[in-house]
């Protein structure tokens, strides 16, 4: 009995290590599961009314070691510092239950990263059973884990309506590119999408010279309630001396000059200099072999031996880095435009978050770190937030706009070249500053419209 005693103890006060994205357990802490608890209730003695036992009021996999005081809570706001594990504790929700949620997550990965001001949400049943748990990403997007009937965890996404506002920024080149454009109000990964995009035109370090001026038009993802945090580059000016470069980013989420010549940087098809056996397809309706749930593969894996250089196939920044239990390391990256790829199982990881990394650039080595069976790397590409089989999606190369699409691309950039050349031909407050403060309205039909009365006035017409 003092064994036992001790053990439970142990167990109860122990704390794994956390990892670089979320504090989780590395080991799974065994508790007694409903299954045993059950047993055990018809094994005993029927209790009094009045003395009902911790293991009879709290059957959720062991997750309760007493009958709670008072309701638990079931909405969470996440402060600076929380982890996810440490969240989960306060719940009393077992390293059990904290498991099988990460391995319902580890295509998404949604739980790698909790924002401060967001919140999660708890459901649990008469019997103070985790049913599900909501996990507020933004303004306009949810993920739930919902347990299943065989106890584990499926993961489901909710988004509200989304439209875009968009905002004018110009500057005055003063220095170099980078500093200019931070000065008008731009952020740092705004001025790297500007260069990486116009870096086939001309050269930043070289080509600027003081008094070049520039604007550009950044979108930013809104609900009904308020912005989401997401933002896009929707159109980009450079004057350099008589000389104007111009890029737009186009429904199909490539970027374009104003002739339609793609201007979005070419992608290399597979992350690895040699093309590996895949071992594993993509298939976003492959269904578990034993419980029967769809469980989307959402890459390709790649039968790369452990340690092989691995590529960021396009120029773009690092968003996140992080060792999950079942993705284990890996490496996102936000490209130009729509595009965002995703690397996992790395043995080692040679790039920062928020770093600029260019096409055919090494930022890992290949391994077989979280949950495999053996080395190999998971390989995924998204466009506008939705992963697609990165082996045959149509994927950016230097191409024009379609034919066919050609006169809509026209419709569709001249309002866009329209008021980006304001800041240059209008007089305050009309036009922006150098400081990138905007006029108090920036919708496409703002006042600044009637003031382009003249051809020429506005440069484009």
């Amino acid at each position: 009995m003092t064994v036992a005693v001790a053990l439970l103890a142990t167990a109860f006060f122990w704390r794994p290590e956390s990892s670089s994205a979320i504090s989780v357990p590395v080991t799974i802490v065994h508790k007694p599961d409903q299954e045993t608890a059950s047993a055990e209730k018809a094994s005993s003695p029927a209790p009094a009314d009045d003395a009902l036992t911790a293991s009879q009021a709290n059957a959720e996999d062991g997750n309760r070691f007493s009958v709670p005081d008072k309701p638990l809570p079931t909405h969470y706001e996440i402060k600076s510092g929380d982890t996810l594990s440490e969240i989960l504790d306060k719940q009393d929700i077992s390293a059990n239950t904290l498991h099988k949620l990460l391995e319902a997550d580890a295509e998404f990965l949604d739980l790698e990263t909790l924002r401060p001001g967001t919140a999660l949400n708890f459901t649990f049943d008469s019997n103070n059973v985790l049913q599900s748990i909501d996990l507020q990403l933004d303004a306009a997007r949810t993920v739930s884990y919902v347990r299943t009937d065989d106890g584990a965890f499926e993961h489901q996404q909710h988004t509200k309506p989304l439209h875009w506002d968009s905002q004018l920024f110009h500057g005055d080149i003063h220095g170099s590119f980078y500093t200019s454009g931070i000065s008008a109000g731009l952020d740092k990964g705004q001025v790297v999408q500007v260069s990486q995009l116009l870096k086939g035109k001309l050269n930043f370090r070289r080509d600027l010279r003081a008094g070049d001026t520039f604007s550009v038009i950044v979108g930013q993802e809104m609900t009904d309630t308020g912005a989401t945090g997401n933002t896009r580059i929707d159109g980009i000016e450079l004057n350099r001396g008589s000389k104007t470069y111009y890029a737009f980013l186009y429904d199909d989420g490539n970027y374009y000059d104003e002739t339609g010549e793609s201007v979005t940087p070419a992608f290399l098809r597979y992350p690895t200099r040699r093309h590996f056996r895949v071992s594993s397809p993509f298939d976003p309706y492959r269904l578990h072999p034993v419980t029967g749930r769809r469980a989307p593969h959402n890459g390709v894996d790649l039968a790369a031996p452990s340690g092989t250089p691995v590529m960021s196939t396009g120029d773009g920044i690092v968003t996140r880095i992080g060792n999950h239990p079942y993705a284990g390391k890996y490496v996102d990256i936000k490209h130009s435009g729509a595009f965002k790829t995703r690397y996992l199982h790395l043995s080692k990881i040679l790039v920062k978050r928020g770093e600029a990394v260019k096409r055919g650039e090494k930022i890992a080595l290949s391994g077989a770190t979280g949950r495999v069976t053996g080395p190999h790397l998971h390989f995924e590409f998204h466009i506008k937030n939705h992963p697609v089989n990165p082996l045959t999606a149509k994927i950016p190369t230097s191409a024009k706009v379609p034919a066919d699409k050609l006169a809509d691309f026209q419709s569709h950039i001249r309002p866009i070249m329209a008021r980006l050349n304001v800041p240059g031909s209008l007089p305050s407050p009309l036009a922006s500053g150098a400081n990138g403060q905007t006029p108090a309205t920036t919708d496409a039909n703002d006042d600044w419209t009637r003031a382009c009365l003249r051809p020429g006035q506005c440069r484009y017409q």
